[in-house]
Order: structure tokens, then C-alpha cells, then sequence
């Protein structure tokens, strides 16, 4: 079986439902991971989705922010979602394919301004959020697994647009790298996107702050694939569409990809 994966931080899956429909019709990835949906279930435009072929889809929502879904070709039952750091926050959820596949979608906090968990709350919750992801994945090693998201970390030195820069500003600091690369190695997961892409500059998120966006590149790396070692060999043609973040209206977030044969 192969089959093709996105996530996307759509940034709110209402107002963005046409730029949803768009890369399902042009792109066609049998599975789509959206983050920052920010609705509750019961208003998120599943209909439309369902329409074009994706009518097995899983979510987590709340009002007005944060919130997960997983839209899928192929046949999908809930895997379950997990409160991690005890936030209340519609932040990840589960799905299982008929293939045994787990795909994991997370929607790591942002943590704010400021990398000082003493004066900002907001960076606590998101290294206890990776904390408790760590520990959990200790607990329950992934097998036959993917996990996908914004998981609002930029890790490497040539996932953002100025290395020394951003060492100070939140999502490239070194004690968020350290947290992720602790995650990682807890689940023995791969970063699939940098296994099929090892060098250069490469960047999924470009600021809404930025008035030309595309000249100035100043962008980082937060969407991330990755896959449990037992499958990591198996993924392959890994890419951004940082054509989306031109579209109309778009996300401050580009498309992620990547394909499995399994």
C-alpha cells in the first residue's frame, strides 16, 4: 500500500475551508492533517471535505482556537486523543488506517513572546507540553506509527532563515530543541522530512508580519513528518508547498508532504 501525507496548520478551517478543498482537489494526499482549526467539531465543514472523497475524518475542536482533524481517503477509525501537560486544549488526536498505520496529529503550543517560563506562562505550558509527550511516548513506544503537526519548534541550524538571530526568540531556543530532540528519541521517532531532505535552508511557516514574504524569506521550520523507526525506511518524496502560502487569504503555514509504501 502507498499512500500520501500532509499536514497543514490551516489557521482556522472555517474562514480557510475553500483553501482547504483547494489542495484536497490539486493535490489529492490520501491523508490530510490540519492543526489550528479553531471550531468546534460540530462547526467544522466536513461536508465539503466529505464531497471530494474524504469521509473519514477524526477532530478535536474548541472555539475559537487551537483544535485537530485528520481527513482521510482511506478507511480510518479513532485512535484516540490525549490531554498532554493537563491544558484542557484540543491539541492532538489519533487515527488508525486499515493499513495498521497510527497517524499522531499534534498541535504543539506556540509558548508565547518571551523564553522565560518565570514571566511567561504560556512558555512553561509548552515545554511541559513536550514533557509530558516525552514521558507518554516512553511509556508507549510507537510502532507502525506517523506523527505529524505544528509542532511549533524549528530544530536545526538550516530550518530557519538566521541561525544566531533566533537563538533567543521562542521556537528556536536551545532549551525548546532540547525538548523536541527529547521527544524524538523517546518514540525512536525519524524526521522523514529531513531523512529525504538532509541539507539546506527549507522552512514550512513565514510570518504574516513580513510585508513581502517571499522576498525577505525569513522563515522557520515548525510542520513537521515523522515516522516510528520500524516504517521510517518506507516514507519518501517529502516536500513543502510553499506555493499555498501565496494563495489568497492563506496561512501563515505551507503544506507539508511526504508518502509511505507500506
Amino acid at each position: 500500500m502507498t499512500f500520501s501525507l500532509a499536514t497543514w496548520n490551516i489557521n482556522s478551517v472555517r474562514l480557510r475551508e475553500e483553501l482547504v478543498v483547494k489542495l484536497l482537489a490539486e493535490e489529492g494526499p490520501d491523508v490530510l492533517c490540519l492543526q489550528e482549526c479553531k471550531s468546534p467539531v460540530d462547526k467544522m465543514p466536513f461536508e465539503a471535505f466529505a464531497a471530494i472523497g474524504y469521509k473519514h475524518i477524526v477532530a478535536r475542536g474548541q472555539k475559537g482556537y487551537n483544535g485537530v482533524a485528520i481527513l482521510s481517503k482511506i478507511p480510518m477509525q479513532e485512535a484516540g486523543a490525549h490531554d498532554f501537560a493537563a491544558l484542557g486544549h484540543a491539541r492532538h488526536i489519533a487515527g488508525k488506517l486499515e493499513s495498521g498505520v497510527t497517524v499522531h496529529n499534534f498541535y504543539v503550543p506556540a509558548g508565547g513572546d518571551v523564553a522565560d517560563r518565570t514571566v511567561n506562562e504560556k512558555f512553561g505550558q509548552k515545554l511541559d507540553y513536550l514533557t509530558d509527550m516525552r514521558d507518554w511516548f516512553r511509556g508507549n513506544r510507537p510502532e507502525k506509527s506517523i506523527l505529524v503537526g505544528d509542532l511549533n519548534i524549528a530544530p536545526r541550524e538550516d530550518d530557519v532563515w538566521d541561525h544566531k538571530k533566533l537563538l533567543k526568540v521562542v521556537s528556536h531556543t536551545p532549551i525548546e530543541v532540547a525538548h523536541l530532540a527529547e521527544t524524538q528519541e523517546a518514540g525512536n521517532w525519524v524526521d522523514i522530512t529531513r531523512q529525504d531532505i538532509p541539507e539546506g535552508l527549507l522552512y514550512s511557516w513565514w510570518s504574516y508580519r513580513a510585508r513581502d514574504w517571499d522576498a525577505a524569506d525569513k522563515g522557520r521550520r515548525l510542520d513537521h513528518i515523522w515516522a516510528s523507526g520500524d516504517i521510517s525506511q518506507a516514507a519518501h518524496s517529502s516536500r513543502v508547498l510553499r506555493s499555498a502560502r501565496g494563495w489568497e487569504k492563506p496561512s501563515d503555514h505551507a503544506p507539508v508532504f511526504a508518502s509511505f509504501d507500506l
